[in-house]
C-alpha cells in the first residue's frame, strides 16, 4: 500500500525510510528554485481569450460573472480544451449535479493528445454546497497543492476554481462562528491575504532537481479562479480584492449573455497584462499573406481599436441612425458585427467551433481585417458601403468558425483568393460602368 516503505537513504548514520505517502500542509507553498517570467501563451481555443486577453502558462486570472453568465462552461471548456498537461478542476460548492454532470462529460470526451478519456489527466475537488464550510475553505488550498505537486514533477497545470465566492463566503461564516471582527460586507479583515496566498502560488518555476539527462526542470502552475459577485456587482470586495493578485479579468456582461453571445467576456471592460510576454511565441506562429502583413499583436491592436470606436458610436447611432453616419463609420460598425459574429461568438458545444488553434485564429481574423482594408480602399474609390455588404464572401467569412476544421487551413486561403477576385470584380465592373 501506499504507506509501506519502499526505499531507504543514509542520511549521516541514521537511515531515513520513504514510502509512496507524502504528507504536507495545504496552506504552505512547495519549494523552488526560482520563479521565470513567462513566455509561452495558456492556448484555451476560445478565440476571445487567445487573442484579446491571452493567459500564460503560470499566470493568473479572475473570472467575474452574475448568475447566468456562463461562468461555469468557460470553465469546463478551459479545462477540455486547454493545452496544460494536467488539470485540477476544484468544485467549490458547487451543485452536486454540476459535479456529476462534470464527472460524465469528462469521462466520455476523449483527449485529442493521448487518445484517451479527458478525466484521466483531471484532478477533480468535489466541495458540493451541502459539505461543512471547514471542507469548502480547505478546498480551494488543497487542489494547488496538488497542483504544485505535479508542477514539481515537470508538468505544465492548470488550476481551476469554481468558485472563489463560496469560499470567501466560507470565510465570512466561519469568522462569524469565531467572533472575529468583520470587514466590508461582513468579510474577515484577512481576506486579502487569503486570497493573495492563492493566487501567489501560480508561476512559471525552475524546479528542484534535475531531470535524467541531469537538465534543469520546469514547470508551470497556472490558476484560473471564478468570482460570482451578487447581483453582478463588480465593486464587492471579493471582485475588487481579486483584481488586486490576478494579472488578466475575463470580466463575464449579463447583457450579453442574454442576447446569446457566448463567451459573453465584455471586450471593454476585461484585460490581460500578458500580451507582451508572448509576443514572441506567436510570431512563430504567424504566416506570411502579402496582402495583409500583421501579425498577432498587430490583430490585437486593430480589432480593440475597431471595437472601442464601435462603442462610441452607438450613442451616436441611436441619436441619427446608422445610415445618416459617413460611410467611413458604417464600415467600422460593420467590420465591428463581422468581429462580434464571426469571431467573438463562439458555440463550446459545437464539434468544429468548440477549439480553435493558432493558426485558424490568425487566419479568421487576418481574413476579417482584410475586408476592413480592402474596404477602405473601396470608400476611397467612391463605392457605397453597401457595395461592401453585398459581397458573397462575407457568407462565408461568418461560416468559418462553425464549418471549417482546424486542420483544413486551405479553405480559409481559398476564402481569401475568393474575396480579393470578387473585389477585383468590382472594381472592373465600376471602372467599364463609368468609362459608358
Amino acid at each position: 500500500t501506499i504507506i509501506d516503505d519502499i526505499f531507504q537513504i543514509k542520511v549521516g548514520n541514521d537511515k531515513k525510510s520513504f514510502s509512496m505517502l507524502q504528507k504536507w500542509p495545504i496552506i504552505k507553498s512547495r519549494p523552488f528554485k526560482e520563479r521565470n517570467l513567462p513566455n509561452k501563451p495558456l492556448i484555451t481555443g476560445m478565440r476571445v481569450i487567445d487573442l484579446l486577453f491571452p493567459i500564460t502558462k503560470g499566470g493568473t486570472c479572475g473570472v467575474p460573472g452574475g448568475f447566468g453568465t456562463g461562468k461555469t462552461v468557460i470553465q469546463q471548456s478551459l479545462a477540455k480544451w486547454s493545452d496544460a498537461d494536467l488539470i485540477v478542476y476544484i468544485g467549490c460548492g458547487e451543485r452536486g449535479n454540476e459535479i456529476a454532470d462534470i464527472l460524465k462529460q469528462f469521462t466520455e470526451i476523449i483527449d485529442p493528445k493521448t487518445g484517451r478519456p479527458l478525466l484521466d489527466r483531471i484532478v477533480l475537488i468535489a466541495n458540493t454546497s451541502n459539505m461543512p464550510v471547514s471542507a469548502r475553505e480547505a478546498s480551494i488550498f488543497s487542489g494547488v497543492t496538488i497542483a504544485e505537486y505535479y508542477r514539481d514533477m515537470g508538468y505544465d497545470v492548470a488550476v481551476m476554481a469554481d468558485s472563489t465566492s463560496r469560499w470567501a463566503e466560507s470565510l465570512r461564516e466561519i469568522s462569524g462562528l469565531l467572533e472575529e471582527m468583520p470587514a466590508e460586507e461582513g468579510y474577515p479583515a484577512y481576506l486579502p491575504s487569503k486570497l493573495s496566498s492563492f493566487y501567489e502560488r501560480a508561476g512559471n518555476v525552475k524546479l528542484l532537481g534535475k531531470d535524467e539527462q541531469g537538465k534543469e526542470k520546469f514547470g508551470s502552475l497556472t490558476i484560473i479562479g471564478s468570482i460570482s459577485p451578487p447581483a453582478g456587482d463588480f465593486s464587492e470586495p471579493v471582485t475588487a480584492t481579486t483584481k488586486n493578485f490576478v494579472q488578466g479579468i475575463w470580466a463575464l456582461d449579463s447583457n450579453l449573455a442574454y442576447s446569446k453571445h457566448y463567451p459573453a467576456i465584455n471586450w471593454l471592460n476585461s484585460y490581460s497584462n500578458y500580451p507582451e510576454y508572448i509576443t514572441e511565441w506567436w510570431q512563430s506562429k504567424n504566416f506570411d499573406w502579402p496582402e495583409i502583413d500583421i501579425d498577432w499583436s498587430q490583430c490585437r491592436k486593430q480589432v480593440n481599436e475597431i471595437l472601442s470606436t464601435d462603442n462610441e458610436l452607438q450613442y451616436i447611432t441611436q441619436l441619427i441612425g446608422e445610415e445618416n453616419l459617413p460611410e467611413h463609420q458604417q464600415l467600422i460598425l460593420f467590420i465591428a458585427q463581422l468581429i462580434k459574429n464571426g469571431f467573438l461568438i463562439q458555440s463550446a458545444f459545437d464539434d468544429i467551433d468548440n477549439f480553435t488553434d493558432a493558426k485558424k485564429l490568425l487566419g479568421i481574423i487576418k481574413l476579417i481585417l482584410l475586408v476592413y482594408k480592402e474596404g477602405e480602399e473601396l470608400l476611397k474609390q467612391g463605392f457605397l458601403i453597401d457595395d461592401i455588404k453585398e459581397l458573397d464572401t462575407i457568407n462565408g467569412v461568418l461560416r468559418i468558425n462553425h464549418a471549417i476544421k482546424n486542420e483544413d487551413f486551405y479553405l480559409i486561403e481559398n476564402l481569401k483568393k475568393t474575396l480579393l477576385n470578387e473585389i477585383e470584380t468590382l472594381k472592373l465592373l465600376q471602372g467599364a460602368f463609368q468609362r459608358k
